[in-house]
């Protein structure tokens, strides 16, 4: 479905989506996540997530059951094998700062990508919000594409980089686990080999594919060459043009598409507290 049939299929089924800028970001009104969500409501939805990259929703004082089945709306829900997790419902991930413990996810990524099937979309909730701050940004990485210089895209045609879940292990490490239960990990999620501009499943766009926080090195380039070009990729994320800024509130929803979108959550809060619950649809092998 093109965008201007998604507002039109949308608009007959009450929502409106409203653009928070440009070129990524819409906030929907007219839904009620605390009441089913029917098949064609949520085509609705896919289809505008396609089409504005992150979609936001305001005061959805749901349970966490609403929220899973939302969820599971778009695909298969997948248990994150680091974070913390709640031990009722395993697919919902919680993220939550206070005093002891700072935020740390400011910086630009897309979730994920150290698996071989990245996910499709995050679902994050505000359970708790500070006063003022911890502001969420997001990066539409199609634009960003398609300002790349025409060499640039054509050095980059058919390049892949290395994905690494090295920050994770860097955590593992300092709970005390041995090398040994360490390499349990290693195995069962290997380095995953992804384009460095991928084409959207659904709408058969280019982006930018690499992120800060999980991708390693161009393979077979240069060391000094993939370095290079990586630090240039990965400033195009903080470009304002390509980007929009989501105040939270308790109750707001984020739905964002990982294969299209970086985001970056400012961690400007402490020691306020922050806590939120993600849930995140599988997705498919990037091409």
């Amino acid at each position: 479905m093109n965008a201007p049939a998604a507002i039109k299929n949308a608009e007959a089924l009450g929502l409106t989506i409203e653009p928070l800028s440009p070129h990524i970001g819409s906030t929907i009104h007219g839904i009620d996540l605390r009441k089913p969500v029917s098949d064609e409501l949520a085509a609705a939805v896919r289809a505008a997530l396609v089409d504005r990259k992150v979609l936001f929703f305001r005061d959805q004082d749901i349970t966490t059951e609403q929220h899973l089945d939302f969820g599971r709306k778009f695909g298969e829900l997948e248990v994150h094998p680091f974070g913390k997790q709640n031990a009722e419902y395993p697919e919902v991930l919680a993220i939550e700062h206070g005093k002891d413990n700072k935020g740390k996810e400011n910086l630009w990524h897309s979730d994920v990508t150290w698996r071989l099937e990245p996910s499709l979309g995050s679902i994050l909730r505000a359970r708790e919000v500070p006063a003022n701050g911890g502001d969420t940004l997001f990066a539409n990485m199609e634009t960003a594409y398609d300002d790349l210089p025409e060499d640039f895209k054509e050095k980059l045609d058919g390049a892949i980089a290395v994905h690494d879940f090295a920050n994770f292990r860097q955590g593992l490490r300092k709970k005390g686990l041995s090398e040994e239960e360490i390499e349990v990990y290693n195995k069962r999620y290997p380095n995953p080999h992804h384009p460095v501009i991928r084409t959207h499943p659904e709408s058969g766009r280019k982006s930018i594919y690499v992120n800060l926080a999980f991708t390693q090195y161009i393979e077979g380039w240069d060391r000094a060459e993939s370095d290079a070009m990586l630090q240039y990729l990965y400033s195009r994320a903080a470009i304002p043009e390509y980007q929009c800024r989501f105040s939270w509130a308790k109750n707001s929803i984020a739905f964002w598409d990982n294969r299209a979108a970086q985001h970056y959550a400012v961690s400007d809060y402490w020691p306020a507290v922050r806590r939120m619950e993600r849930v995140t649809v599988i997705g498919d092998k990037p091409v």
